[in-house]
């Protein structure tokens, strides 16, 4: 066999060689980001299985008693201001806002 015949086919070797390394790391690369998502998708499953966390509700404030000398404007908008912030409910700004008005 000549010489000048063994080197075009060494380097089809060569060249086929380096392309299939490149296609298996692309493949492997591939196979990685599938398996991560694979992952990201079972965390995500598992997190819409468990059971919502709730925060436990702050204990409502007592209406508070009405001091000498306060008027029933001043008491009324003291109980309008703690349903806006969300310290009363509306439950319980209804019933405060009737003994207030009762014992005025």
């Amino acid at each position: 066999m000549p010489l000048g015949r063994r080197r075009p086919l060494a380097r089809a070797a060569v060249v086929g060689g380096g392309a299939y390394m490149v296609g298996k790391h692309a493949a492997n690369k591939s196979a990685q980001k599938q398996d991560q998502a694979y992952q990201d998708g079972q965390q995500d499953a598992a997190q819409q299985q468990a059971p919502p966390q709730y925060a436990q509700p702050a204990p409502a404030a007592a209406p508070a008693a009405a001091p000498a000398g306060g008027g029933m404007a001043e008491e009324l908008a003291k109980l309008k201001s703690l349903f806006d912030s969300g310290a009363l409910t509306a439950d319980e700004y209804a019933a405060a806002k009737q003994s207030v008005i009762q014992g005025g």
